[in-house]
């Protein structure tokens, strides 16, 4: 069990000293010289598994030396194998006489240099290594007589090819989305920023999992305190298994308890790529296809790739959009039960009619009819989420109008109330991070408590708490509600808004970049020197 305090930094460490860890006799034992010894102790730590390989074999045609590769099925290459390792150690004529004058690190030196064709490999002493290597997809090779051994490259387990990201539709831009597999996803970025500046920082995670995480950031443009802000927490990190970014994520944020993400998820390469030039840190993470971008702030969410990929009056518009949309996912419902319930003569007399005609059948308050319809709302949302592709958004849309037309005519619920649900509910796809989005749905439910108690009072009140607890909050050091609270005039012209992109020539001043230039105007002398 790990203590985190509010930084994500541990605290204070509990470990079960019952309990061994399955590599901890491995990493006091070094290699032995007999070759059936070191696959006994093999056999012992990966517990006599059938899908771990042992082939046995000599040498060359005439050395006569044992030897053996191992190998977990499902995990390599298997042609590689055959062609890249055993076909060389089978066919390579040995000398007798010649192998009889090299000592033990000449013999492995040999083998090394005139023998193996496998692009990548390693010499290990150590059995732990061994293992770990035999785990991640290598093959390991043996030879009876010396103390190291040979830790061949032959990944090659079945994984999904790229696709078009599926949780963030792509409207104009590119629509390859990162997989699980880390290497295709650290050359998506690769692709994208071809400058040697850019630092793909490895390690692994989990005492069980041991799940591979690489920190990318750009030398030179990214913080420093930021960058080792995230790498000291990253490392205080001590759990069994990483199963996904999000066990990341929970970990190393700065507030625990809050709906609202400080920590973006994405799977589009494209987006970690602008990010990383704008000066912030990304994380991937094996067996995920989604990245973690560090720091962020609450405009962040309510941005879009896109907006940058179209002409700045639609980027604008379509972000003033979703502005609005939050605001009415957040609102609306409760702003309804107030107006109502509390504040009738707001209204506009022939409104007021209408909506007395509307309720007047209706046996509850506006406020039970409120609660009712955005929670019935909500579980056909999670109901339609869970159901196959095919048959989950139509089973959604009509359950909803089923529904809707039924409770209307049943006099449960009136014809405005579920404009105002619908409404709602459209607001919030509008959001384009999923994280930030159900935070505001749920975030509703008080403002609709606060609001059914003390009416527009109870709004404002909740919209207070709101806004301080906002405020409270940071991310990697980073006030959330920048560039709005601590106000930065220069940082403002892309948050709600958005300038002309020729415009934009500096990063944000809030992540406090060591290169703030993303590029010179256009009538620079330089850049006219460079054109001509």
């Amino acid at each position: 069990m790990i203590v985190v305090d509010k930084r994500g930094k541990r605290i204070e460490e509990i470990i079960n000293s019952g309990t061994d860890r399955p590599q901890k006799k491995a990493k006091e034992k070094e290699l032995s010289s007999n070759i059936e010894k070191n696959i006994n102790l093999l056999k012992d730590i990966i517990g006599f598994s059938d899908d771990v390989v042992f082939r046995f074999f000599r040498l060359g045609n005439k050395l006569g030396i044992k030897a053996i590769i191992i190998f977990i099925d499902g995990l390599v290459d298997k042609q590689t194998i055959n062609e890249s390792i055993l076909q060389p150690l089978l066919i390579e004529e040995f000398s007798v006489e010649d192998i009889k004058e090299l000592s033990n690190s000449d013999m492995i030196s040999f083998i090394e240099k005139n023998t193996m064709t496998i692009n990548e490999l390693e010499i290990v002493d150590k059995l732990d290594d061994l293992i770990q290597g035999l785990l991640n997809g290598d093959t390991v090779l043996l030879i009876d007589g010396y103390k190291k051994g040979f830790v061949l490259n032959s990944k090659g387990w079945d994984k999904r090819g790229v696709q078009e990201p599926e949780s963030e539709t792509v409207i104009r831009g590119p629509r390859d989305g990162f997989t699980e597999t880390l290497r295709v996803n650290t050359a998506l970025i690769r692709r994208r920023i071809k400058h040697p500046a850019l630092r793909i920082k490895g390690q692994r995670l989990g005492n069980i999992s041991n799940t591979d995480v690489v920190i990318c950031y750009i030398e030179g443009i990214a913080n420093k305190y930021i960058v080792e802000e995230v790498k000291e927490r990253v490392n205080n990190i001590s759990i069994d298994a990483v199963q996904e970014s999000g066990y990341i994520e929970q970990l190393i944020e700065d507030n625990h308890f809050t709906l609202f993400p400080q920590i973006l998820s994405t799977e589009r390469p494209d987006r970690v790529a602008s990010n990383l030039l704008e000066g912030r840190v990304a994380l991937l993470v094996d067996g995920t296809p989604f990245a973690l971008i560090m720091p962020v702030t609450i405009s962040i969410f309510l941005q879009s790739p896109e907006d940058y990929y179209d002409r700045f009056i639609i980027g604008t518009f379509v972000r003033l959009l979703r502005f609005s949309a939050g605001l009415i996912a957040l609102t609306l419902p409760a702003v309804y039960i107030a107006v109502i319930a509390f504040h009738p003569e707001m209204i506009p007399t022939q409104l007021a009619l209408a909506f007395a005609g509307g309720r007047g059948a209706v046996p509850f308050p506006s406020y039970i009819e409120a609660f009712v319809m955005t929670a019935l709302m909500e579980l056909l949302r999670e109901g339609s989420l869970r159901l196959p592709n095919p048959i989950g958004p139509t089973i959604g849309i009509v359950g909803a109008l089923i529904i809707g037309e039924a409770a209307v005519s049943a006099s449960i619920v009136s014809p405005f109330m579920v404009i105002v649900v619908a409404t709602t509910t459209i607001a919030s796809f509008a959001i384009p991070d999923y994280s930030s989005a159900i935070a505001l749905r749920l975030i509703k439910f008080p403002l609709m408590i606060l609001t059914s108690i003390f009416g527009l009072y109870g709004l404002l009140l909740g919209l207070i708490f709101f806004t301080i607890h906002l405020a409270s909050l940071k991310s990697f050091g980073i006030p959330y509600l920048t560039p709005f609270g601590p106000s930065r005039l220069n940082d403002l012209q892309d948050a709600i808004i958005r300038i002309p992109l020729w415009q934009m020539f500096k990063r944000p001043e809030f992540l406090r970049t060591k290169n703030q230039q993303r590029f010179s105007a256009k009538g620079d002398d330089d850049q006219n020197e460079r054109t001509r």
